[in-house]
């Protein structure tokens, strides 16, 4: 089925998420935060907010804009997602989120949406925006352009060894997990599913897992362990991830407040979370 081109710059109506506490708790888990991050953990220390929770609230609008545009969502995998916070998330707010598609862009094999998104508390401050590209396999080939070449605010310099390394095993049931912070796709816990779309080794682990995963390795690498001083961050997932892997972080300090990052798996040495970078508060 073709893509419908026509809701290129249409923007959504409001969609309010409501959350407490316990809905950022279960989040930090799912990203694999341990005990000795218990200020995310426990609602007697706030508790902090990771700042990559921003995905939850922005994901379902995010989704129901990509679904409308008619392609097999069974196809769909997650290509890149970046996240600008402009104020701190509290532990428990009712918040707004209106999204747009930016484009959608030919590939030949794949097609890319675009999707950007602005999430506001109830008193119209904005929190954070965002912007995902989706990709769905197998609907390339219309004519239409390339994506837009996006800003590169880090780069890895070359021939230089990272000021950090995170390494982390996540677990068998981690994507098991995370799904229950809201992205229920099959292809994350039904071997049958994934099978069938192409994963034969079983379901993978979310992007937005590890992706959530480099935002707290970001944390600890560069900022003491303070997640609310990670202020933005981008990457694009190269490859998957299965429950299991043993995630690597490395980040380049190539400037105040900005980061150069990579993810890799270890059992694999290949990079699966690339062209990635995050800025902070020094």
């Amino acid at each position: 089925m073709a893509l419908d081109l026509s809701l290129v710059g249409k923007e959504s109506a409001p969609s309010t998420f409501t959350y407490t506490w316990k809905d950022t708790v279960l989040y930090a888990l799912g990203i694999g935060a341990k005990r000795d991050e218990l200020d995310y953990l426990y609602e007697g220390r706030g508790p902090k907010v990771v700042p990559s929770f921003a995905v939850v609230p922005m994901f379902q609008p995010m989704f129901e804009l990509v679904a409308k545009t008619g392609g097999d969502l069974a196809m769909v995998v997650h290509g890149a997602q970046r996240v600008r916070l402009s104020a701190a998330l509290p532990p428990s707010a009712t918040l707004s989120t209106t999204a747009k598609i930016r484009g959608i862009y030919d590939l030949r094999r794949f097609a890319i949406v675009i999707v950007d998104t602005e999430t506001k508390d109830a008193s119209g401050k904005l929190l954070f925006d965002t912007s995902s590209q989706i990709v769905f396999r197998g609907e390339g080939g219309f004519g239409g352009t390339t994506p837009p070449r996006e800003e590169k605010v880090a780069e890895i310099p070359k021939d230089t060894p990272a000021d950090f390394r995170i390494e982390e095993p996540t677990t068998a049931e981690q994507a098991l997990l995370y799904r229950l912070s809201g992205d229920v796709n099959p292809l994350h816990a039904d071997p049958q599913f994934a099978a069938n779309v192409g994963f034969a080794q079983g379901p993978i682990l979310h992007g937005l897992c590890t992706y959530g995963h480099m935002v707290r390795h970001v944390a600890k690498g560069a900022c003491g362990g303070d997640a609310t001083k990670v202020t933005g961050f981008e990457g694009k997932f190269t490859k998957p991830v299965w429950p299991g892997d043993t995630l690597v972080t490395e980040g380049w300090k190539v400037s105040p407040g900005k980061i150069a990052v990579q993810v890799s798996v270890k059992e694999r040495s290949e990079v699966v979370l690339g062209s990635a970078w995050a800025t902070t508060i020094e």
